[in-house]
């Protein structure tokens, strides 16, 4: 496979080598002829932005610059983090709303995900912990604003008469 769209079963997604990226999904996983970089640049963009302008997007609700986890998609709360700089690379991005739980491993950290499988990233637990901890702070302020734009509008149309 040559392209990959994120989507809601997408799980994580890992470098393998230059050229070369694992996709993790609920029902399988994939080796896409891409670099990790390239499928999170055109995954944005098929969603109406870029990486670079998730990630400007990011940093204007939670002020945070480096490392930065992005929204892919707000409607079904498509959240993503990077394991390290995305500059690298050797970054992965993982799905924030997949993950059951974590834990330190010898060999970093392992992720469990909601349905089941497992993976191991050779990055510490407290990073992960921390980019963990980013991303809810995202995924809590994309729900703020929903929610202020759903009063706002059921405050609006209390007020539409015909």
């Amino acid at each position: 496979m040559n392209s990959y769209e994120i989507n809601e079963d997408t799980l994580a997604i890992i470098p393998k080598n230059i050229n070369k990226t694992i996709i993790y999904e609920r029902y399988r996983n994939y080796i896409i002829n891409q670099e990790v970089d390239k499928i999170m640049e055109d995954s944005c963009r098929y969603y109406g932005s870029s990486l670079k302008g998730r990630q400007i997007g990011s940093t204007s609700l939670i002020d945070i610059t480096h490392k930065v986890p992005i929204i892919i998609e707000e409607t079904n709360n498509l959240i993503f983090f990077p394991t390290s700089s995305p500059r690298l690379n050797t970054c992965s991005w993982i799905s924030l709303n997949n993950i059951e739980k974590y834990e330190k491993d010898n060999k970093g950290c392992k992720i469990y995900f909601k349905d089941g499988k497992t993976v191991v990233l050779p990055v510490s637990y407290s990073i992960i912990n921390n980019q963990i901890l980013r991303s809810s702070r995202l995924q809590m302020m994309l729900d703020k604003r929903k929610e202020q734009k759903k009063v706002k509008n059921s405050k609006n149309n209390d007020n539409f008469v015909i």
